[in-house]
């Protein structure tokens, strides 16, 4: 049974990941800083309490996770402020750096072990972190993080590709979400749903690209 483990997964995309995979008839693990009673109807096994920003969390992680290959691990958890110019607040702007992209990238370097030729690491970015698709500026904190995770995710494809690891950054879409005040175009499921085709469609050769959930390839 192939093993997945997906950060965030106790709502919006992340849950729907959890879902769809569980119906695939993966072994899902959910990780979460506070667990549902939705991702606990799905998930083989839930990692909760866990502050992707903290190292003792991460600890915590590794050893929850000891001696368990990972086929595909989903860093998926993320927030967003609305970052004003003029109003702007380095607490903010260091936080969603945090969590958009330092967590993620320690996550990865954390659970190498777990990982083996085959497995597949899919970071779930946004194309707002593409400077190339800028045309309405804003959002500074959230924008700088995802075009970092894009940069992490990157180079990961490149310094993984020897282990046989593929890595992708998947922009899930404008997602009706909690994120946003579900004020997006389209559902989790749909999202999740197009997320997972992509997901299946990695491998070594494409290994490293930025793709909407959609099929497009994105702009860095």
């Amino acid at each position: 049974m192939k093993h997945v483990v997906i950060t965030g997964a106790n709502r919006g995309i992340g849950f729907e990941l959890a879902r769809h995979y569980q119906a695939e008839g993966w072994q899902v693990t959910g990780v979460c800083r506070e667990t549902s009673v939705e991702l606990e109807r799905c998930a083989t096994q839930i990692i909760k309490g866990i502050d992707v920003t903290r190292e003792e969390s991460i600890v915590r992680l590794v050893a929850a996770l000891q001696g368990q290959t990972i086929d595909l691990l989903i860093n998926n958890a993320g927030i967003l402020h609305d970052d004003i110019l003029g109003l702007l607040d380095i607490d903010s702007l260091r936080l969603q750096m945090e969590v958009n992209a330092f967590a993620p990238l320690l996550i990865c370097e954390a659970l190498l072990p777990n990982l083996q030729a085959g497995s597949k690491i899919a970071n779930i970015t946004s194309r707002m972190g593409s400077i190339g698709d800028n045309d309405s500026g804003g959002r500074y904190g959230y924008r700088a993080s995802k075009a970092a995770f894009n940069a992490f995710g990157h180079s990961l494809a490149i310094d993984l590709k020897g282990r046989g690891i593929a890595v992708a950054q998947l922009h899930p879409g404008f997602v009706k979400t909690r994120m946003v005040n579900f004020g997006g175009l389209i559902t989790p499921q749909e999202s999740a749903a197009g997320l997972a085709e992509r997901i299946a469609a990695l491998d070594l050769e494409n290994s490293g690209s930025f793709w909407h959930c959609n099929g497009e390839e994105l702009p860095w």
